[in-house]
């Protein structure tokens, strides 16, 4: 999982490079068509192209335009804020999951489970910081309208994969989102520089690498144990923020950060701590198997989903 969420930070941070000279839907547009490549190829090799086929078409477009959101949130706030504080600010997104469930699913929360989702939504309001004098900045705003889109999206996965498969589901996201960024893109579109078409390919490749180690990691282990080491997205942030933009976070962002990271351990911990052979208690663990919860850049949906069809 360390080097799954290595090779997606990476890739974040390559994003962050795009979206410097390119708009934030073209930077979806090319994020989008960079992954298909990797997500077809397996499934042809391995003769199992028919696991495409779609059941839900509705729910497959409403999950591909909220994913438009989502990355077109996150590349926004790359493109203002850096990576470790995006990051911090995204990571509330576990925390949304659960609470929205509520009203969405009809789940049951215990009284901790609120206290623990209050604390961590108390920390995105630390690092947004939003005064009498005006909101916080635009950037901080995009990635926490990303991360609510992100939640509506694994709450959508928890009904979409009761009937699709997960080959499905990835392909159906990525190309939908794909195509409805490109035709967002479109009237601003800028053509390619030849020096970034290597970006291009790198970024593919690294989320290539990033989804079969995260694979890997839930075919292993349980998503429990496996999901809290998605935390050390913000350690990446921190170190690429370093040495490629020679920048920090502020005090503030790293105290807002790890009340979100504290409150996100506890709900794992507090689901870790259920009695062996007893269903999940908490809509967030299961609505993330099915969703990375740190960053829209790919999916754990192959791991979880993978491990759950492979088991006897």
């Amino acid at each position: 999982m360390i080097a799954a969420v290595a090779a997606f930070s990476f890739m974040d941070a390559l994003m962050k490079l795009f979206a410097a000279y390119y708009p934030p839907m073209q930077v979806a547009t090319l994020r989008g068509a960079a992954s298909l490549p990797f997500t077809v190829l397996p499934l042809l090799l391995a003769g199992r192209l028919a696991e495409l086929r779609p059941r839900r078409w509705r729910m497959h477009l409403l999950r591909g335009l909220l994913t438009v959101v989502v990355l077109g949130g996150f590349i926004y706030a790359l493109r203002t804020l850096s990576l470790a504080n995006a990051y911090s600010v995204f990571l509330s997104a576990p925390l949304i999951v659960a609470a929205l469930s509520v009203p969405l699913l009809r789940e049951r929360l215990s009284i901790g489970n609120w206290l623990a989702i209050l604390v961590g939504l108390a920390g995105v309001l630390v690092m947004l910081r939003p005064t009498t004098a005006g909101l916080a900045s635009l950037g901080a705003v995009a990635a926490l309208v990303g991360a609510i889109a992100y939640a509506l999206s694994a709450i959508a996965v928890r009904v979409l994969t009761r009937t699709d498969s997960t080959a499905s589901v990835v392909f159906w996201t990525i190309g939908l989102m794909t195509v409805f960024a490109a035709a967002l893109a479109a009237p601003h579109w800028v053509a390619l520089a030849p020096a970034h078409w290597k970006w291009l390919a790198a970024m593919g490749l690294l989320a290539a690498i990033g989804q079969h180690f995260l694979t890997e990691a839930f075919r292993s282990a349980p998503p429990a144990t496996i999901a809290p080491f998605e935390y050390t997205a913000l350690l990446w942030g921190i170190a690429i923020d370093r040495v490629v933009w020679h920048v920090l976070p502020s005090a503030r962002v790293c105290l807002g950060g790890g009340i979100v990271i504290a409150s996100g351990l506890y709900l794992l911990w507090h689901e870790r701590t259920r009695p062996p052979g007893a269903p999940p208690r908490l809509p967030w663990q299961q609505a993330t198997e099915q969703g990375r919860m740190s960053r829209p850049s790919s999916t754990v949906e192959d791991g979880a989903r993978q491990q759950e069809e492979e088991s006897p």
